[in-house]
């Protein structure tokens, strides 16, 4: 582990005892990261309620799953997830800087299967030199850029090798390490184009001048920023706080690309909003923002549904359920949560 990533906040030892190991989330937190935090207290701190752990993660609805978009159903290799036509999911490495707390991918992140191995990645090249209707990769975890530059690009090259991809490398290093964006880092990736860096940013108090830097170093060299953002209860569901976020974003020169409805992980029932409340967000945030600044607001179906604008999706409301389209046609049901667990 990196001498930056260490246990640095005061947590109570007695909540990570009894969570629930199904649900359970390694704690870990970069100094940097954990400096952003004005109190240790998750629920009055919208940057501590991202990375320290509540016993809440202990609650799950009965719909709540540890893999809550598909990816074992879509799993066609190891650490290859091939969900829509054109483009699949590398899982490159299941480590991260910071372990945020509303982690969807809870069934990999943090499980001990650690990095990719040449033998995966044989398999993984195989399967892509058969399937050529995949023009673009996204590299995941766990977070990618956890491997040193020697390491990641090893990885990154040896799937070039198939064809062009365009590669889209997420991570979330410029919030919560934005020191592992080094000029070295951003030079080679900037010699590999066609690449696209997507981050993972919730809230104006993690755009800092370490931040700006840090992209600043990206575009450099040629490289383009998209954030994906998650709506959150408690952090960032209201359009005042999402309107400072977006418009920060932009400023430094990154696109919001999505904000996202929050997935049915289990574990994570208290970071959501009600769609209703998602809706009456991005309301407010079409009179204030131009579209420049405004990201689609976007909901992960259940069952490996896929991903779909709640906007153009959402077909209808009942009871207890929203009703919304698929990519394939069919109608799939996203629970219709209460105040009781957000909004």
């Amino acid at each position: 582990m990196s001498p930056e990533v260490n246990q640095a906040a005061a947590i109570d030892d007695d909540v990570i005892a009894a969570l629930d190991p199904v649900t359970r989330l390694p704690y870990g937190v970069t100094r940097y990261y954990a400096s952003l935090a004005r109190d240790d207290d998750p629920s009055k701190d919208p940057i501590a309620a991202q990375f320290i752990p509540r016993a809440e993660e202990n609650f799950a609805e009965p719909y709540d799953t540890i893999d809550p978009i598909g990816d074992r159903m879509y799993t066609v290799a190891p650490r290859l997830v091939h969900h829509y036509h054109d483009r699949a999911l590398v899982l490159v490495n299941d480590r991260c800087a910071v372990y945020c707390r509303h982690c969807f991918r809870r069934h990999f992140t943090g499980s001990g299967d650690g990095r990719i191995t040449d033998s995966d990645l044989t398999v993984i090249r195989a399967y892509l030199e058969n399937h050529s209707e995949v023009q673009e990769l996204l590299l995941s975890g766990g977070d990618p850029l956890m491997l040193a530059d020697r390491e990641f690009f090893r990885v990154f090259d040896a799937l070039r090798e198939v064809r062009d991809f365009l590669m889209r490398v997420c991570t979330r290093m410029p919030v919560v390490l934005p020191s592992r964006i080094t000029e070295n880092f951003a030079r080679e990736l900037g010699r590999r184009m066609p690449a696209w860096v997507v981050i993972h940013v919730n809230h104006p108090r993690e755009i800092t001048s370490e931040f700006s830097l840090a992209i600043s170093r990206l575009h450099r060299e040629g490289i383009s920023v998209a954030n994906q953002a998650v709506l959150l209860r408690g952090v960032n569901d209201d359009a005042e706080t999402l309107e400072v976020l977006f418009r920060a974003l932009v400023r430094n020169g990154v696109r919001p690309y999505y904000l996202f409805q929050g997935d049915l992980a289990a574990g994570t029932a208290h970071f959501r909003t009600s769609i209703d409340r998602g809706i009456e967000i991005m309301r407010e945030l079409r009179l204030r923002l131009s579209g420049l600044a405004l990201p689609t607001y976007a909901v992960d179906l259940p069952d490996g549904g896929g991903k779909v604008p709640v906007d153009s999706a959402l077909i209808r409301t009942e009871t207890d359920a929203y009703i919304l389209r698929g990519p394939d046609g069919r109608e799939y049901r996203y629970p219709r949560e209460y105040p009781r667990l957000g909004g």
